[in-house]
């Protein structure tokens, strides 16, 4: 959603639904689009009317929602229990039983998305470059360190640099799985991850102290870096939460909802949302 605030990003977001909208072509036309969107915290109309110019269908076969709200509703029932999303960035979410999305986290990688992948490789880059600043060629002896800087393509601060602050975030984030795969050779590689996992655990008890206990259903990619991410979140949380690991398929669970309101034929919006 994020692309819709420049001219270059809106162009790349049509190119990408043009794709795949003449993959879903190919298949059958839709009656129906439920959308999960990355980013989205707003206004759907210009989105509403790119999807469905996309695909030819009318605007009011299209519903726009965030991605971790279809994740809720892959993993639970309205009001039965918080998901904790820890990607790129991190996020606690819960859909209570009149529908309505709450949420803690998921501010951002600028301001915290702490214990997901972005941070896991900035917390990593941060504490090389502080060793760095404090004892030059440092580095040699940090298993992380060394890793880190393969991937980079090179030890100097300029390399560091252009790749922190020049490229996409999923990219930057990724750096994580190098920070997991030194884990058991740097000790502070696994410090992180485990710091990780008290970030999560925070996001939990944040829902938790709002909304009351209830199971929680801990997913994303950065809980299959190590287990000292879920061990940690466990360590950090009620001994009586029901934590459970979860591989979402929030994509089927779009298509789902999708289906389910073209067999119910429902005439109210979803959730609430005014198409």
């Amino acid at each position: 959603a994020l692309q819709m605030s420049s001219d270059a990003g809106r162009e790349q977001l049509k190119k990408n639904l043009a794709a795949l909208a003449e993959a879903v072509l190919a298949v059958g036309k839709p009656q129906f689009v439920f959308a999960g969107i990355t980013g989205f915290d707003g206004n759907p109309v210009d989105l509403v009317a790119m999807i469905a110019d996309s695909l030819g269908i009318a605007s009011g076969g299209v519903t726009v929602r965030s991605d971790i709200e279809i994740a809720c509703l892959d993993l639970f029932a309205p009001g039965g229990g918080y998901v904790v999303y820890a990607g790129t960035g991190s996020i606690a979410a819960f859909i209570d039983a009149d529908g309505k999305f709450h949420r803690a986290g998921g501010h951002g990688v600028m301001l915290d998305d702490a214990g997901g992948g972005h941070w896991i490789a900035i917390e990593a880059l941060q504490h090389i470059w502080r060793n760095e600043d404090e004892n030059p060629g440092v580095w040699r002896a940090s298993p992380m360190a060394a890793a880190l800087f393969k991937t980079l393509g090179g030890e100097d601060w300029p390399r560091t640099r252009e790749f922190v602050y020049h490229r996409e975030r999923g990219e930057i984030g990724k750096l994580a799985l190098v920070v997991a795969a030194m884990a058991s050779d740097d000790p502070a590689a696994m410090d992180i991850l485990r710091r990780a996992g008290r970030e999560l655990a925070r996001l939990g008890n944040a829902m938790i102290s709002r909304y009351g206990p209830r199971p929680i259903a801990l997913a994303g990619r950065v809980v299959q870096l190590h287990p000292v991410i879920e061990q940690s979140m466990r360590a950090a949380m009620p001994s009586t939460t029901e934590l459970t690991v979860r591989t979402g398929e929030a994509h089927i669970a779009a298509a789902r909802i999708a289906a389910a309101h073209i067999a119910s034929r429902r005439t109210q919006p979803i959730f609430g949302e005014n198409e």
